[in-house]
């Protein structure tokens, strides 16, 4: 089945007033199974004793899925318990807030929104949450729905073991494994009434790796402090056309939101092969057709932010504005918003072989991991551009890149460095690497990408957190610490942006 194509994607609490909307999902998702959905008092009890364990997921304001947890003390507990134990209490005096482990008690996505990948959005909220919360783990009973088709050939164990080396398919033992949950044991008599699963259960958990005996447990944060960033070296090569392309984009993105990436940034024109189609035209002509599939990128690009959970920059690509044409990139958000960035200074090559012009735009961006700002190539050799950017609160700085030779690229990452020291943030720049023959004015690539940061005691002492192998095609994975740069604005060996001398100079913008 098709997925459903959906404008905005929402993870927020669960509320009493969503209730009948919920109880409405849920008979739609266990349609088969009865009294397949809870009491409004027991959602009621959920929600008053440990509120950032009930979340749905809304697409274009509609219940799509949910996940409802508890924390659990699971040597009291015990691994020989049954459903009936941790929810037949509608009061959940099972729910421990001093106890060490989230217990998963349900989690569900309506059919007609599956193929989205928003179940793994739940799991991964669940991940988060059982890291803020400094527990051990996260634990649940799951069912086993193709068990009954090898019931009278397989035990319970023997059937675990050949689902999991691929023999034979169940849907939820698979998914809960690709998310990185493993089998602990097999739980008899589990789920009353199962008759799928034979009434079997597998004890499924995920270790939080970040675990330590807590002294006192911290609550959990709206923006996050730690932020991955997957930045994609992209190889420019001869595509067959468009779908051929979003297939190897799709690749990377997939790439980079297996290791639970918040950010995924393409270079700059990193749609240049298109044109190879066009190689018959004038190098102007060729780049104005380009410009044309720039919207269906954008949007491909966006449902792919949601499908996979990470918000998404696009790099760049040119787009047509009023007769104009100019060098633009957007920011697709896994909410699925999306926003608009430009290049402010084309240069002289773009304006003298294709007429490209300015850009007039220049703003921060809010994400769930803190402000962004995103300068396009060129854009990052001028500070005063960062600058403006950073007295708006920029935490990071996406540079989309593509230059041709060593000495363009050393230019691009020595200024990138340099924005990172000066305004006291990070800056991450991705580029392409390899060749095109058949299009004109994009001959060859060079590239490394990196990601880099200020230079301070906190901080790698060249200022280089990670950087990719120059030259190769690959994705660049790395955590970076927004509460560092906290830290550096107010005890910081020098204070770049505290101590500049307002009394003697300023930075102001002639165009809003």
């Amino acid at each position: 089945m098709e997925p459903k194509k959906i404008e905005n994607i929402e993870l927020k609490f669960l509320t009493i007033k969503d209730y009948e909307a919920l109880k409405k999902a849920t008979i739609q998702s266990y349609g088969g199974m009865p009294n397949s959905y809870w009491k409004i008092n027991e959602i009621g009890n959920l929600i008053d004793i440990f509120p950032e364990g009930q979340v749905v997921i809304m697409a274009d304001g509609e219940i799509a899925g949910c996940a409802l947890s508890i924390i659990v003390d699971f040597d009291e507990l015990g691994e020989k318990h049954t459903y009936k134990d941790i929810t037949d209490d509608p009061n959940f005096k099972i729910h421990d807030p001093e106890g060490d482990v989230l217990y998963g008690i349900d989690v569900f996505i309506r059919p007609d929104f599956r193929g989205l990948r928003l179940g793994r959005r739940l799991y991964d909220y669940r991940k988060e949450l059982c890291e803020n919360l400094n527990l051990k783990s996260i634990v649940f009973g799951g069912r086993m729905p193709n068990y009954h088709l090898h019931a009278d050939k397989l035990s319970p164990k023997q059937y675990i073991e050949k689902v999991k080396r691929k023999q034979i398919d169940d849907p939820v033992l698979n998914f809960q494994i690709s998310n990185d949950f493993h089998p602990v044991r097999v739980l008899k008599g589990y789920l009353e009434g199962d008759k799928a699963s034979g009434e079997f259960a597998v004890l499924m958990e995920w270790d939080n790796i970040y675990y330590t005996k807590p002294e006192k447990k911290p609550k959990p944060s709206a923006i996050k402090s730690i932020v991955r960033l997957g930045l994609i070296q992209w190889q420019m090569r001869s595509y067959s056309g468009m779908e051929e392309l979003m297939h190897q984009a799709e690749y990377f993105i997939d790439s980079v939101a297996g290791y639970r990436c918040d950010f995924a940034m393409f270079p700059e024109f990193f749609n240049a092969p298109l044109m190879a189609k066009y190689n018959h035209m004038s190098e102007p002509d060729a780049i104005r057709e380009l410009a044309k599939y720039t919207k269906e990128i954008t949007e491909r690009l966006s449902q792919l932010s949601i499908s996979y959970n990470i918000n998404i920059i696009t790099g760049s690509m040119p787009e047509m504005v009023r007769g104009k044409l100019y060098n633009v990139g957007y920011l697709c958000r896994r909410d699925g918003s999306v926003e608009r960035y430009e290049k402010i200074h084309v240069t002289p090559d773009e304006e003298r072989v294709w007429g490209m012009v300015n850009g007039n735009s220049l703003k921060t961006f809010d994400t769930d991991c803190g402000k962004i700002g995103v300068l396009i190539c060129y854009d990052s050799e001028f500070p005063e551009l960062s600058r403006l950017l950073s007295d708006e609160g920029m935490d990071i700085l996406f540079v989309p890149f593509l230059t041709d030779t060593q000495n363009g690229y050393s230019r691009v990452r020595l200024c990138a460095q340099a924005r990172a020291v000066e305004n006291e943030c990070y800056v991450a720049i991705a580029g392409s690497v390899g060749n095109l023959p058949k299009v004109h004015n994009m001959d060859i690539q060079y590239a490394q990408s990196a990601v880099f940061t200020p230079c301070d005691f906190s901080f790698p002492n060249n200022g280089i957190k990670a950087e990719a192998t120059p030259n190769t095609e690959m994705i660049l994975v790395a955590d970076v610490d927004i509460d560092l740069l906290r830290e550096l604005h107010t005890f910081g060996a020098v204070r770049n942006l505290k101590d500049r001398r307002k009394d003697f100079y300023r930075l102001e913008r002639v165009k809003k």
